[in-house]
Formats: structure tokens, C-alpha cells, sequence
């Protein structure tokens, strides 16, 4: 291997657990302040303090895993100028822009409602409160898009042409709303809702499976799973959609991650077929081993018996992405997804039945113990995701346009490896800080005997003193009498 070479690689390895450990956050604020939202409405609406100490629970941990997002995000955006220097300065006219937008319209104000929100209790209305909250899940969706706007260009490279070194934006509206885009938003922003539901049901049913407060935990795990009978199907069906997407615009993106190495022809031969399990030579192109189910494959791409799906024997050699990574990566993220969807069917179940009670859930403590195990899985679904979807990609930086070897700044083998090896150090600090103040949390249980603290009814009222200041009309705050 030479010396430029194995400097990509560095580059690629360095950026992808940069990118690996930062996704760990920003998919459970979403998820978790959109919970928050919920069922801070739901005390709004119905006055049960339940619902209040479930809020003020889950709050405490959206808090951790927002700063652990924060310190994380900022080593990722240091990373782009520092290890795809050239991939910057080319991209700046367009990708600058978006992180700008993502910037002012998401993280900017989303900062401007998280004090509000955080601190505001017992000092702001209760609607107030509310409207901060919702803000705080609005903006965190803002910046996701963003985001998704950005790395979706990167696979379909729409409204803009390279000139003199440079994207230059022809056409803004095709080149924000490409079309891996309009599938890969949903599918990302269902994937930070599932995160956030089977994290309130994970940590819900160990509540209840060692019967701290059981009945409190039972409204948030009630409320989660009968979200997730809708979220969990919905997120195979936008997953499929996202599939489609990809094999009409990076056929060789798709042949990769079904180790699909010869093009089918829809002449009704075995050819037809999707490999269940595989093991792909790259050096020979073909599989040195395969388990296949006929038709599949046309089924599952254009929903047809028989057709013509391209194989990677319709790409240069040299432009062809890997292939083994993609592959399984792609198997364990829809195993994960789909197992996530039987346990939220089986949830479903079990309430249709009348059985999702306390003693019901006690009494099978081999479901509670699936759900607490269930939380890890759609982190393992969004890696997954995350690598099948950049590894796939490859050679490109930008599809078609830009190879990642012509994007990687200039450094020598040396500094490369001790960025890499500071930014696994503070990852890994993060982490560990963020899992242990996420478990002290979770030992500790929602606060039961702290005064409820309303906005409505805060600790200082606004009165007038019974004296000459009263009487010229000055008001005061003074505490309220019992």
C-alpha cells in the first residue's frame, strides 16, 4: 500500500469513528425531546402529577446525552477542515452554506429555548414551559435536516456543476431536495423517534421489572410502545422506499450491499435471486459462498417478479464501492429493525389483549427483559445504517464527481495517527461520562417528594406592602402568605 493510500484510509478510519460516536446523541435528543413534549403535554392537559415526575425523570437524561451531542459535534465539524481540507474548500459554496443554515436556524435556536426549558421551571408559565419544549424538539428536527441535506448531496449531487475546483450552485432548490434526500430525512428522523421510544421503554420496563414505581413507569412504557406500533412498521416500509432511492441513483451502491456482482436479466433464470448470507471476493468478483431466495432481489427493487438489476459488472473496477462491509452491515441494521418491530407487534398485542398491566408485565418478565435489552438495538440499526449508507458510497466523496482520495487533506502518516488517536481518547471520555451519569440517573429514579413545581402558581407573587410604599402604588415581589 502506498503512502497516499494508506493516508485515505487513515482519514476514512479517523472520520468514521468521529462520525460513529457523535451519531450516538443526536438521533435520542431528537427522539427524547419529542417524548418530553408529549408527556409534558399530557400533565398540561390532565393535571396528574405522574406525568410531571416522568417529565422531570426523562428531562434529566435528555440534558446528559444534549451535552455529550454538543462536545461530539463540535470534534466532527473540526474534523472536516482537518482531514478533508480539499473536500471543504470545494464544497464551501454549497456544503458551507447548509452548515451555516444549520447553525443559525437549528442550533441557535434551539440554545435560545433549551435554557428556557431546562431552567424555566416554576419561573415561566406552564404553557411557556410547553412552548419551550416544543422549540427545544423542533429545532433538534431542524438540525438533523440539515445535516441529512448536506451528507444526501454527497450520494446524489443534484443543482450544482464543479468548476475550477468548486460546486457552484446552479439551482438551490434541487440541490437542497435531492432525491436521497426526500427519502433519507424520513428514514433518519423515524430512526431518532424509534431510538427515543425504545429508550423510555427500555429503561420503563427495568423500572418495572424490579418494581420501582411501577405504575409511574407503566404510562411512559404504555405511551412508547403504542407509538411504536406505528413508528417501528413505519420505519421498514420508509427503509424500503430509501432502497429504491438508492438503486435508482447509485445502482452500484445497492449491488454492493446485496453482493450482487452480475447483472439479471428477467429471462426467469436462478440469477434472480437475493442472497440471504454471503461471503463476497472482492479479488475474483463473485461470492465464494451464498445462500439465495429466487426473485427476491427484482421484488425488493422494483417490486416487480422479474427484471434487470444491475450488478456491479456494469461499473469500472476501480469505481466500484466494497463490498463486504456494506453487505452485512445492511443485514444487522434490518434485523435489528425488524426485531424492533416484532417487539413493539407483541406490545400491541399484549394491550389488545388487556394483559399490558403492572401484574400482566410482571408475570412475564421475559418481555420486560427483551425491552430493556431492545434499547441497544436501534443504536446498533442507526451504526449500521450509517456505515452501509458511507461505505457504499465509496470511492466517491461525492457521487460521480469528487473521489474521497482527491478530498483528503495533506498530512503526513504521523499526524494522522495522532488526530486519530486525540479524537479516540476525548470520544471515548465523552462516552464513559455520559453512560455514567445515565446510569446514576437511572439507580437514583424520578424525585417522588419535591413540591410540584408550577409556573402558574410560581414562589414569588406579585403583591403591594400595607405601608406609604403600597400606597404610592409601587409594586413588590413578596412571598405569598399561606
Amino acid at each position: 500500500m502506498t503512502d497516499s493510500a494508506l493516508m485515505v484510509d487513515l482519514a476514512r478510519l479517523d472520520f468514521s469513528w468521529i462520525s460513529t460516536m457523535h451519531i450516538l446523541y443526536p438521533p435520542l435528543t431528537i427522539g427524547l425531546a419529542t417524548f418530553l413534549l408529549f408527556s409534558e403535554w399530557r400533565w398540561l392537559k390532565t393535571d396528574d402529577e405522574e406525568w410531571y415526575r416522568l417529565t422531570r425523570f426523562f428531562e434529566k437524561l435528555f440534558v446528559i446525552n444534549f451535552g455529550a451531542g454538543v462536545a461530539t459535534g463540535v470534534t466532527m465539524e473540526m474534523a472536516f477542515g482537518i482531514l478533508f481540507g480539499p473536500f471543504s474548500q470545494a464544497a464551501g459554496p454549497f456544503f458551507g452554506n447548509i452548515l451555516g443554515y444549520e447553525t443559525i436556524t437549528a442550533f441557535m435556536y434551539e440554545a435560545g429555548f433549551i435554557g428556557l426549558m431546562i431552567f424555566g421551571w416554576g419561573k415561566i408559565s406552564k404553557k411557556m414551559h410547553l412552548f419551550a419544549t416544543f422549540n427545544v424538539a423542533f429545532s433538534s428536527m431542524l438540525s438533523a435536516m440539515w445535516i441529512l441535506v448536506a451528507n444526501s448531496w454527497m450520494q446524489s449531487p443534484t443543482g450544482v456543476h464543479l468548476e475550477n475546483g468548486l460546486f457552484l450552485v446552479d439551482d438551490w432548490t434541487k440541490a437542497i431536495f435531492n432525491p436521497n434526500f426526500l427519502t433519507g430525512f424520513p428514514h433518519m428522523l423515524i430512526a431518532a423517534f424509534e431510538i427515543g421510544l425504545f429508550f423510555v421503554a427500555g429503561i420503563s420496563a427495568w423500572m418495572i421489572l424490579k418494581n420501582r414505581q411501577p405504575q409511574l413507569f407503566l404510562r411512559s412504557l404504555t405511551a412508547a410502545m403504542l407509538a411504536l406500533v406505528v413508528v417501528a412498521p413505519l420505519q421498514v416500509w420508509i427503509g424500503d422506499e430509501l432502497g429504491r432511492t438508492v438503486a435508482e441513483h447509485d445502482p452500484a451502491a445497492l449491488a454492493a450491499m446485496e453482493g450482487h456482482w452480475h447483472t439479471y436479466l428477467p429471462d426467469g433464470s436462478p440469477n434472480t435471486s437475493w442472497n440471504l448470507i454471503a461471503w463476497p471476493n472482492e479479488a475474483k468478483a463473485t461470492n465464494d459462498f451464498q445462500i439465495s431466495i429466487p426473485h427476491v432481489l427484482s421484488l425488493l427493487e422494483d417490486h416487480q417478479w422479474e427484471s434487470v438489476v444491475p450488478g456491479l459488472d456494469q461499473v469500472k473496477p476501480e469505481d466500484r464501492p466494497p463490498v463486504l462491509a456494506p453487505f452485512y452491515a445492511f443485514r444487522i441494521m434490518v434485523a435489528a429493525g425488524g426485531i424492533l418491530m416484532l417487539l413493539a407487534l407483541w406490545a400491541g398485542w399484549l394491550k389488545w389483549r388487556g394483559e399490558f398491566t403492572v401484574r400482566g408485565l410482571q408475570q412475564r418478565p421475559w418481555f420486560l427483559r427483551a425491552l430493556v435489552f431492545s434499547a441497544i438495538l436501534p443504536y446498533i440499526a442507526i451504526w449500521t445504517g450509517w456505515w452501509t449508507r458511507e461505505i457504499a458510497r465509496q470511492p466517491w466523496i461525492v457521487h460521480g464527481l469528487m473521489r474521497t482520495s482527491e478530498g483528503v487533506s495533506q498530512m503526513s502518516i504521523g499526524a494522522e495517527i495522532a488526530w486519530f488517536i486525540g479524537f479516540v481518547i476525548f470520544d471515548l471520555l465523552v462516552w464513559l461520562g455520559a453512560w455514567y451519569f445515565f446510569a446514576k440517573v437511572v439507580r437514583k429514579g424520578p424525585d417522588m417528594d419535591s413540591p410540584v413545581v408550577d409556573g402558574d402558581n410560581p414562589e414569588f407573587t406579585l403583591g403591594t406592602l400595607p405601608d406609604a410604599t403600597a400606597a404610592e402604588g409601587k409594586p413588590l415581589f413578596v412571598r405569598p402568605t399561606a
